[in-house]
């Protein structure tokens, strides 16, 4: 009788030693966990089963999360800078957009865990994959609706002979366009991806977590958040070099030879941003059926749960729950949640964790923005260089930690020591940011004379007081002299060549 729960004590050491057994399982127990075959209803093909274990759900969840990280972190992070110019909003607006997935996933987090806890969790990411290829859809739904892109005649903007050009431009654009009306387009689709992306970083690893042995369990999580984060790197280089392609696939063809001219060099030049959600709408919507034909529990769920030795922070509130059976309906979501809010464990971590997400997120979401206008290179290349040096390191970063954390059988207590080490070792890294630093090139008639002539804070000098400089379109350019000139006009440049490698102005 000593292996009878009836002769044991009911204290939690107990019940934790008990889960801790290596006990024959109950009989009943796969019927309550509701472990069963792959497939739907009465439909389980033998050929699915080969996918009814940790691997197949793992392999299914990496590639949801590819295709979310890749919309979510890739494509809409490259793709501010060239929404900003078509459909004229400023950074505060473009930044909202951003923010919108995570204010919609912070609402919904904890229903969608408390609800989902105890629900069919693979049909749960079934619906995150919907909801995903929806939000991936409505955001490229503003290039179809607002028309061609009418970028105008090209701005000559060197020194013309005085008399053949006139100085002085009109502006035909009203002052509230309706282009910015699209920006609430852009924010439905961020919160749509914000209600897909909720149940795959909650319920997902939960599930994961839940269908294999604890030594396995931080390796296989670890290769999920490696995958979500390879996701961005996919999507920064893809939608790098879709921003090579026109806006509109063809450039209009105009008697106008200036047309002709158009390459991503050219300011008025915007890339196909579009291209790549329909890309991602097309690839997750069928993610949905592989996810609908998971059992509510994967085969031999039950025999792991009884194995596994509870960690959690032990204060009371375990033995609450069971006793007053807290969970089972909604008028226990304020409980669960104080019992939550008053666990120190937990708060520390999600303190953590957050002012991680303050750094990291607006630095990869203005990264390529900032490597655009500080180095003046190109949307795609700053795209792209964005993403190959950023998100693959934090991959690795992902993976070898599961496999350390695994191969070595932390439990939470070394866990946290280790994360404490990393976390010091990135602050003291980080501190680098407050010493490189950018100086501020000479600017002609901001900061400099030209060469000699004219005056401070004044752009206007007698090399150009002629040319007719036009002060509505900055256009940076770089001298001989290292000298920064606020557009070839203004510099006295009256001639130019452009090759295929590069354009000089003389």
């Amino acid at each position: 009788g000593v292996e009878n729960p009836v002769f044991e004590p009911p204290s939690p050491d107990a019940g934790r030693q008990r889960r801790g057994s290596s006990a024959k399982v109950d009989a009943s127990i796969p019927e309550q966990f509701g472990e069963g075959p792959c497939g739907w209803g009465c439909f389980a093909p033998k050929a699915l089963q080969v996918c009814n274990n940790p691997e197949g759900f793992l392999a299914m969840y990496s590639l949801l999360a590819i295709f979310q990280g890749m919309v979510v972190n890739g494509l809409i992070n490259i793709s501010i800078s060239t929404i900003e110019k078509r459909y004229e909003l400023n950074s505060s607006l473009t930044g909202l957009i951003s923010a919108s997935y995570d204010i919609s996933f912070c609402l919904l987090a904890l229903f969608v865990s408390f609800f989902g806890e105890r629900g069919h969790k693979p049909r749960w990411l079934a619906f995150s994959a919907f909801m995903l290829g929806l939000g991936s859809l409505i955001f490229s739904l503003p290039h179809f609706s607002s028309g061609k892109y009418h970028f105008g005649t090209k701005l000559e903007d060197t020194c013309q002979i005085p008399g053949t050009r006139s100085a002085n431009f009109t502006c035909s654009a009203s002052a509230m366009s309706s282009l910015s009306s699209y920006l609430y387009i852009f924010i439905l689709g961020q919160l749509m991806l914000g209600v897909g992306g909720t149940p795959l970083y909650t319920l997902g690893t939960a599930f994961i977590d839940d269908s294999v042995a604890k030594h396995k369990s931080s390796l296989y999580i670890g290769i999920g958040y490696a995958m979500s984060l390879l996701g961005p790197a996919v999507g920064y280089v893809l939608g790098g070099q879709l921003l090579n392609i026109y806006i509109d696939i063809e450039i209009p063809e105009r008697q106008d030879t200036t047309y002709t001219e158009m390459d991503p060099d050219d300011p008025r030049w915007l890339g196909a941003w579009w291209i790549g959600f329909l890309v991602c709408f097309v690839a997750i919507w069928p993610l949905i059926i592989p996810f609908s034909c998971f059992p509510k529990y994967l085969p031999g769920t039950a025999k792991i749960q009884s194995e596994k030795v509870s960690e959690t922070h032990d204060d009371g509130s375990e033995m609450l729950v069971e006793a007053q059976n807290i969970g089972k309906s909604f008028k226990d979501f304020p409980m669960a949640l104080l019992i939550l809010l008053k666990n120190p464990v937990l708060m520390s971590l999600i303190i953590a964790s957050t002012s991680e997400a303050l750094v990291a997120t607006g630095f990869a979401t203005f990264l390529p923005k900032l490597i655009e206008n500080q180095f003046g290179k190109t949307s795609s290349f700053s795209a792209t260089l964005a993403g190959l040096v950023l998100i693959p390191a934090a991959a690795l970063g992902q993976v070898v930690s599961g496999i350390l954390v695994s191969k070595c059988k932390m439990d939470c207590k070394s866990i946290i020591k280790f994360m404490i080490g990393t976390c010091s070792v990135a602050l003291l890294l980080n501190t680098m940011f407050l010493f490189a630093k950018c100086g501020n090139e000479p600017f002609a008639g901001v900061s400099e004379t030209y060469n000699g002539t004219g005056m401070l804070h004044n752009l206007t000098a007698p090399c150009n007081a002629n040319c007719g400089c036009s002060r509505s379109m900055y256009y940076p350019v770089c001298g001989r002299d290292e000298v920064q000139y606020f557009s070839p006009c203004f510099a006295g440049c009256a001639s130019l060549v452009n090759n295929k490698m590069k354009k000089v102005l003389y």
